[in-house]
């Protein structure tokens, strides 16, 4: 026991393949094959490598044909006129839309007008997100500027540092501070209800 391998010595390099029926291959291609360096895994690998660099060619082409609309379509809206410049009332100079037949130029301005206003519209949206975020901004501004609160803060601070080791003999500054802090948001309150 232990004195034999649990695998038998190769007997020789040459690779040996049994087939029911005959089978003959010419000897350089034999030869061509077990001079081969390629393995399973380096043909895995090398497939690999392939598909990577085919994804990674059409990601490319991808991004440069979004890159290619992207600039159309900037170029449309900039080049397109401005409808807030232009009088809002017809001009005898300018046929009435309704009345005409609508080309392929008018269908062109039409689809414009729709991105201006578009832009214009989630403009607008943003714009009034920014100022309900100033209000609420200017309400908490409020309340920070509080003297009578930061006095009461500071006073919790300073009884803390003081008592470092028995900070339950601050009680009344922090009482004190609740009550503003309670006062505070009745403000607060009374502000947002009115």
């Amino acid at each position: 026991m232990g004195q034999n391998s649990s695998k038998p010595p190769p007997s020789s390099t040459q690779h040996v393949f049994t087939s029911e029926s005959p089978v003959s291959f010419s000897p350089d291609l034999v030869n061509a094959l077990q001079a081969s360096p390629e393995t399973d895994s380096t043909r895995s690998r090398d497939l690999e490598l392939h598909i990577q660099r085919r994804v990674q060619a059409e990601l490319e082409r991808l991004d440069a044909e979004y890159s290619k609309r992207l600039s159309e379509v900037q170029e449309q809206i900039s080049s397109a006129p401005d409808s807030t410049t232009e009088s809002t009332l017809p001009d005898a100079k300018t046929p009435d839309q309704t009345s005409s037949a609508g080309g392929p130029d008018r269908k062109a301005a039409a689809e414009g007008d729709k991105l201006r206003d578009l832009g214009r519209q989630s403009v607008q949206k943003e714009i009034d997100m920014l100022k309900e975020k100033l209000k609420r901004r200017k309400i908490k501004e409020g309340v920070v500027k509080d003297k009578a609160a930061e006095k009461a803060k500071g006073e919790v601070v300073n009884c803390l540092r003081l008592n470092d080791r028995r900070p339950l003999d601050c009680w009344r500054e922090v009482e004190v501070f609740k009550e503003e802090v309670g006062r505070l948001e009745r403000d607060f309150l009374g502000k947002i209800m009115d």
